[in-house]
């Protein structure tokens, strides 16, 4: 177990939090008079998230937790007065009730964490549980406002760089998987062959959450019109490639699975591997990437052309014509790209 998280909170958001708690305590002590504004500070703290969307949604589970954790604990303020034993059972009926009207789990802890606040920091009268739920209102409002007015968070680019590294990476798993059919392997190499190309799943994974954070980005942002486009074409670009991840695998998994040591000599396999080459090539080309600081991705595509080879010897024509049928996959997915 740790408490240190695996990367920092964008400074920005930091410095948008901050601001948001000033503001929002001014404000609302000046517009509600009474204690100092501790609730519109907490709301306008937890609104101010990564994307306005996400801002919003904790907006109204904060403002939902408040009103019915104010009123709970009102209620039993007048019912049984201020004593420390209210307050607890002010906690565990909040929980109760948003049990039962199956509120989610972020409104849960504020419905509970709201009905201890108001009976330990003030007197539970129906003017006091008012004022609570206008403080937190003003902030939670105040949140909103400075995180959409103060550089509104967009994850686009984050995501054009997780779809980069899986174009990157396909690329590079057809390339190994080339190699691998042209030079003799050991059990070691495919090991690590079958490894690195099983770890094409989560790159794909990593891929699509950034895409849905992208999207949730846009949600409600001003500045989501001149990137809809450009998330909407790396969207259609990963699901057009991930069943080549898939076939990529299942290759890798069959030349695992049938490797034998003649198999570089095979006619067959090596016009295979040309093929895995040329369709590397033409994922980079897809995906608008550089094969390396020194070659860049010719603007024409390399798998062209139907494939014609031998019929393959019998101690191979097994994985030949499973490498076959995946690559012929390949071939149809990379067409349409083009197309």
């Amino acid at each position: 177990m740790t408490v240190r998280a695996p990367r920092r909170v964008p400074l920005l958001q930091v410095g948008k939090s901050a601001i948001a708690i000033v503001a929002a305590w001014l404000v609302a002590g000046w517009l509600v008079q009474g204690p100092p504004p501790i609730f519109a500070a907490i709301a306008a703290l937890l609104v101010v998230q990564p994307s306005i969307n996400q801002s919003f949604t904790r907006a109204v589970e904060r403002s939902v937790g408040v009103i019915v954790g104010v009123v709970i604990a009102a209620l039993l303020g007048l019912a049984f007065g201020s004593q420390p034993w209210v307050a607890l059972l002010s906690a565990g009926v909040a929980l109760l009730v948003a049990w039962a009207a199956r509120i989610s789990a972020g409104a849960t802890n504020q419905i509970a964490i709201s009905a201890l606040l108001v009976l330990a920091l003030g007197t539970a009268t129906p003017n006091y549980a008012l004022d609570r739920v206008l403080e937190t209102l003003i902030g939670a409002a105040i949140g909103i406002i400075v995180n959409a007015a103060l550089v509104p968070p967009v994850l686009v680019p984050a995501a054009r760089g997780k779809v980069d590294v899986l174009g990157r990476e396909l690329a590079a798993a057809l390339e190994r998987l080339a190699d691998a059919l042209e030079t003799p392997q050991t059990a070691a190499s495919l090991e690590g062959l079958l490894l690195e190309a099983r770890l094409l799943r989560p790159v794909r994974d990593a891929a699509a959450d950034a895409l849905r954070d992208g999207a949730d980005s846009l949600a409600l942002n001003p500045r989501n019109n001149r990137h809809r486009a450009d998330l909407a074409q790396m969207g259609a670009l990963l699901d057009r490639f991930t069943p080549v991840v898939t076939q990529t695998v299942g290759m890798t998994r069959a030349v695992y699975d049938g490797y034998e040591s003649s198999i570089v000599d095979e006619p067959a396999v090596r016009a295979i591997a040309e093929q895995l080459h040329r369709a590397a090539h033409d994922v980079r080309l897809a995906f608008a990437l550089d094969a390396g600081p020194e070659e860049s991705v010719d603007e024409e595509p390399a798998l062209t052309r139907p494939l014609q080879i031998q019929t393959p010897s019998p101690l191979h024509w097994v994985l030949v014509g499973s490498l076959l049928m995946d690559l012929h996959r390949v071939h149809e997915t990379l067409r349409e790209a083009d197309d």
